[in-house]
């Protein structure tokens, strides 16, 4: 009788059928070849850069945005370790980056947006980024606005991760289309809008009464009601003239008149809730920047279908920006080549597409692939690459001036938000006062 033929043995049976020698051989290949596994496994986890990046990204969608950079850096052996401090507006972050700057435990990367990155580069505190700006050609490849960003003293100090537009309308597509609504290119139109939403029983707009999204309304305002000049003259020169103009005045007025548009009882939520609001139509309008789109569709509410962007009224000619950066703490020749790989990373252009579509921004490149992006950000990119003549700086986002003038501004339009004794024609004249005092 044949004897059957084993094609599947364990190890002990298998070397029972062969020879002493064969089996002394057997078992040296064996145990070599798992030291050299080990050794293998312990020589790559020994060469993985862990890097702490300090940011106040806690939304699902800029959650989403982070995984895109991390899961690329980690491709390069780079582990993205985030120190993450909440704050919708980043306030809370840069008191902790100071904080531990001072206690000498700064992290290794940080989120530092605007006009603060010149602030930090002037105290020697920034790693240069030169090598690779110059080998990823960043001053052909980038925006020139971008590129003047990052680099405020010759020397490229920020990675630019992406451009978000302000003046954004957003409206609930089914809202609007129950009441037959387009969407208000006017503040007449904007008016008898939200009057008939009023009447059918809707907020017309969602809104916070948290210090920066109200400056965030407020400065799309005063572009709407003046123009980027203008705009310029307040609130990046700071010019007293600028607070007493009659232009100023009718912003405050707008935004005193909105209001009544506003949810009855007005609390300071957060940005996410003021999306929920527009999401679940429970507000038919929102004005944010496009970071709120970002947030729509990673709840799975698609652009032009569950809602849509518009400008805000009066301001369709313009693109009142805020750019992401993130900035590479200088601690050394130890961690530099990671903090490099990370700068090089994020601006390639694959990565660029990738995370912008998620975060509701647009890349911070001339040449983007347009086609992958959708209507919102399609607009944005078209509007901003027109130049600088119609970009605006943010003020609430810490585009158009320092955090002291930023606050102080701030501080102003809320006390009149907030106090309805108080009259536009004082306002201004606090403002135009304060002015005087501030940095320029």
């Amino acid at each position: 009788m044949q004897k059957e033929k084993k094609i599947f043995l364990p190890y002990a049976e298998f070397a029972s059928e062969v020879q002493p020698e064969a089996q002394k051989y057997l078992v040296y290949l064996v145990y070599w070849g798992l030291f050299w596994l080990v050794a293998f496994l312990w020589t790559a986890n020994a060469q993985a850069q862990t890097v702490q990046v300090l940011h106040w990204w806690t939304s699902t969608s800029e959650e989403k945005a982070i995984a895109t950079l991390s899961g690329r850096m980690a491709q390069e052996n780079i582990v993205w370790k985030n120190a993450v401090i909440p704050s919708g507006s980043g306030i809370g972050a840069g008191i902790v980056l100071k904080s531990r700057m001072l206690a000498g435990d700064a992290p290794e990367v940080a989120q530092l947006n605007g006009v603060i990155i010149s602030e930090w580069a002037d105290l020697g505190l920034l790693q240069e980024l030169d090598p690779v700006a110059s080998s990823g050609k960043w001053e052909k490849s980038l925006f020139p606005t971008v590129w003047r960003l990052i680099q405020p003293k010759g020397h490229p100090v920020a990675v630019p991760l992406g451009i978000h537009r302000i003046n954004t309308l957003f409206y609930n597509r089914k809202i609007f289309a129950r009441y037959d609504l387009s969407p208000p290119k006017n503040w007449d139109e904007f008016e008898a809008i939200a009057k008939k939403l009023q009447q059918a029983g809707i907020t017309p707009l969602a809104q916070s009464a948290e210090p920066w999204q109200l400056a965030t309304l407020f400065e799309t305002l005063v572009l709407s009601e003046s123009d980027a000049n203008f705009y310029r003259d307040a609130f990046v020169k700071k010019s007293p003239q600028a607070f007493v103009d009659p232009r100023f005045g009718r912003a405050l007025s707008r935004l005193r008149s909105l209001k009544k548009y506003m949810p009855a009882f007005l609390s300071e939520q957060t940005w996410i809730a003021s999306t929920r609001m527009l999401a679940d139509g429970d507000a038919a309008m929102l004005v944010m920047g496009d970071w709120a789109k970002g947030e729509l569709n990673s709840w799975g509410i698609a652009t032009d279908v569950g809602f849509s962007c518009a400008a805000v009224p009066n301001t369709a000619n313009y693109h009142l920006y805020n750019i992401d950066t993130l900035v590479m703490l200088d601690k050394g020749a130890t961690v530099r080549s990671a903090q490099e790989k990370i700068a090089q990373i994020a601006v390639l252009p694959a990565l660029q597409t990738e995370y912008n579509q998620i975060k509701g921004s647009i890349p911070v490149l001339r040449n983007p692939e347009l086609n992958k992006m959708d209507s919102c950000s399609q607009t944005s990119w078209k509007i901003f690459s027109r130049g600088s003549a119609f970009q605006v700086p943010s003020l609430a986002h810490r585009m158009a001036t320092d955090e002291i003038s930023k606050d102080a501004i701030i501080a102003e339009i809320m006390r009149f938000f907030l106090n309805d004794s108080l009259s536009v024609s004082d306002t201004q004249k606090r403002l135009a006062a304060i002015s005087h005092t501030l940095p320029k």
